[in-house]
């Protein structure tokens, strides 16, 4: 049984697969570009590496990649430039994630698949009730009409708690939200919490990429750890 891993190019991703590898996981990833992935993770045999854009891979091709695979990860992202965030593909992260989970139902799994989702504290999880200020409300409504990003991560994260809300279901999901996020070269101490401690707009926190790696990889591993988190939005902070 493999882990996929799309977006595995991106600065968060990369460092998913390297910590999925050193748990002694087999993972298959499909990226962009191979240029960002360092030599040690490209020479592992236990690396499947696809290079392309995900949303051009026809139904067939992403059954294929989700078959035989105990847990799929997604860290896609809008790029931070003019195009990336404007530009389409403008639903990428809500488009990608139906379409994995698509491909997971049709592969009639004995065993529920975990999906682990890569999202954001400035995405608030409303069925769980989460409460903000007024003025956050305002500045977040403000975000959803101008920055095509920030609604395709609530977008996402609403369909796999739309869809996949009964506890049995082919599908076991997480969505994993870090907030303002940092480059270290090490994992650090950090903390989860079910919901945010500080406002991400106004108080936002710091969270390492590779604090998040380590964190999304545990879900994936550890079978405990899944239980804690399974069908919630942990929020996770630097110590």
């Amino acid at each position: 049984m493999s882990v996929l891993v799309v977006g595995a190019s991106g600065a968060t991703g990369r460092l998913l697969v390297e910590q999925l590898l050193d748990q002694g996981e087999s993972v298959k990833a499909i990226v962009r570009s191979t240029k960002s992935l360092p030599e040690r993770l490209t020479n592992d045999d236990r690396l499947i590496i696809t290079q392309a854009s995900f949303l051009d891979m026809t139904d067939e091709e992403v059954e294929a990649h989700v078959h035989g695979c105990h847990a799929v990860a997604s860290c896609l992202g809008h790029n931070l430039s003019f195009k990336g965030i404007f530009g389409h593909p403008r639903r990428l992260v809500t488009d990608s994630v139906k379409r994995l989970c698509k491909a997971i139902e049709k592969t009639d799994s004995a065993v529920p698949v975990k999906f682990v989702l890569m999202n954001t504290t400035g995405n608030r999880n409303k069925h769980e009730g989460e409460k903000v200020t007024l003025k956050h409300k305002i500045v977040v409504g403000m975000l959803r009409c101008l920055l095509p990003p920030h609604a395709d991560n609530e977008d996402a994260a609403d369909f796999l708690q739309s869809r996949y809300a009964a506890s049995e279901n082919i599908v076991e999901w997480a969505a994993v939200r870090p907030d303002a996020l940092i480059d270290e070269k090490l994992i650090t101490s950090y903390n989860v919490f079910a919901s945010p401690i500080r406002d991400p707009i106004f108080d936002s926190g710091k969270t390492s990429r590779v604090n998040v790696a380590e964190f999304m990889a545990k879900l994936i591993v550890n079978d405990e750890i899944w239980k804690k988190w399974q069908g919630q939005m942990p929020v996770v902070y630097n110590a």
